[in-house]
């Protein structure tokens, strides 16, 4: 492993691990723990995989101080299917969410549960800036069953600042791309979920958190039992066979997460690299951040050129992130609805990648000045 040469991923997922996740993974890849077997072939009903389940919940617990009475549940199917999960086992009273679109994702939850039936309602949405920024809504009240947040906005660079007020209602919130990042009351959400590819472990297992007084045994009509919360938490995530392996690196990634000083000191590394990057943006005649100050994300960093030709500027982001994979600056493209280029800086991102990455940007404005 020492003769490995890596790069710096700046992939908005799947993205970047710890690398000492990745070498212990490795060392235990044919023989986890004496057992003459990868965690990968191992049978979820065994002795040996129930403490690796056990492990990743209580770490979880520990590092996000959840509640006792919350339940914490490894699914499968990303945070796209919990778009379907959340409408059909929360809207069961009235039947009505409120939605608050940020972009992309917040955007295709709400039209999954306007789609099964849901009577949507977004009051409040950021689509006429391009979802450059965060919406202020203070509080949050009416006859809904739910109100549904996406905390970090992966595309559009953006992140709450703040925590809604709901009051009774039932806060639900997409935190895939900002899950560990920062500290978080759990306690303000009804239900908080995670695809894994972006801060926890490989992709293939979600993480879900839900309170227990929303677990229903009576979820809306025709909800197939695998979408139910009920069926997982009954069973303690294991109704069918779970993403063992991912279960696995994911309880690693805690331990790390924990070894290094827990939720505090990695907020503070990614601070330190967001203001890093985020300064040199501002401070530049030649990029410019799209994400408005004040709803900017730590973990997701979208950028632009200055140059206003659109046809120059599409073959300068090329250009830009073509050189930068030869520099060892992988995956820096932009999304299509956005442009230009995009660094995720998660929280396995070490701060010299951001300054590998800036060090890049001078070098390659400076040549096209």
């Amino acid at each position: 492993m020492s003769d490995v040469k890596r790069v710096f991923n700046f992939s908005a997922g799947p993205s970047c691990l710890p690398e000492e996740v990745l070498k212990e993974c490795a060392a235990e890849m044919l023989d986890y723990q004496g057992s003459g077997q990868s965690v990968m072939e191992m049978s979820h009903r065994s002795s040996v995989f129930e403490p690796i389940i056990a492990h990743a919940e209580a770490q979880v617990r520990k590092l996000m101080n959840v509640p006792d009475n919350y339940k914490v549940l490894f699914l499968q199917g990303g945070g796209s299917t919990q778009f379907a999960m959340v409408a059909q086992n929360l809207g069961i009273r009235t039947g009505r969410a409120a939605y608050i679109e940020t972009g992309v994702w917040a955007k295709k939850a709400a039209e999954e549960a306007r789609h099964l039936g849901i009577d949507v309602d977004v009051i409040a949405s950021s689509k006429d800036r391009n979802y450059s920024y965060i919406p202020r809504v203070e509080k949050i009240s009416g006859d809904y069953d739910y109100a549904y947040i996406c905390l970090n906005n992966t595309i559009m660079g953006t992140h709450y600042e703040y925590i809604p007020d709901t009051g009774s209602i039932p806060l639900v919130a997409d935190i895939s791309s900002c899950i560990l990042s920062e500290p978080l009351d759990v306690s303000k959400f009804g239900l908080l979920f995670a695809g894994a590819q972006k801060n926890l472990a490989p992709a293939g297992v979600t993480l879900v958190i839900i309170r227990e007084d929303l677990i229903t045994d009576a979820p809306r009509a025709g909800t197939p039992t695998m979408l139910c919360y009920k069926t997982h938490a009954d069973k303690g995530s294991m109704y069918n066979t779970p993403p063992c392996w991912q279960i696995y690196v994911l309880g690693k990634v805690l331990d790390w997460i924990e070894n290094i000083g827990g939720v505090k000191e990695i907020h503070r590394r990614n601070v330190e690299k967001a203001d890093l990057l985020y300064n040199y943006l501002d401070a530049s005649a030649y990029y410019h951040a799209t994400a408005e100050k004040g709803s900017r994300s730590l973990m997701n960093v979208p950028f632009l050129t200055k140059e206003t030709d659109p046809d120059k500027a599409k073959a300068l982001n090329k250009e830009f992130v073509k050189a930068a994979e030869a520099a060892g600056l992988m995956n820096l493209a932009g999304h299509r609805l956005v442009g230009g280029m995009r660094a995720s800086i998660y929280n396995a991102m070490p701060l010299a990648g951001v300054q590998a990455l800036i060090k890049f940007m001078d070098e390659f404005a400076a040549a096209h000045q």
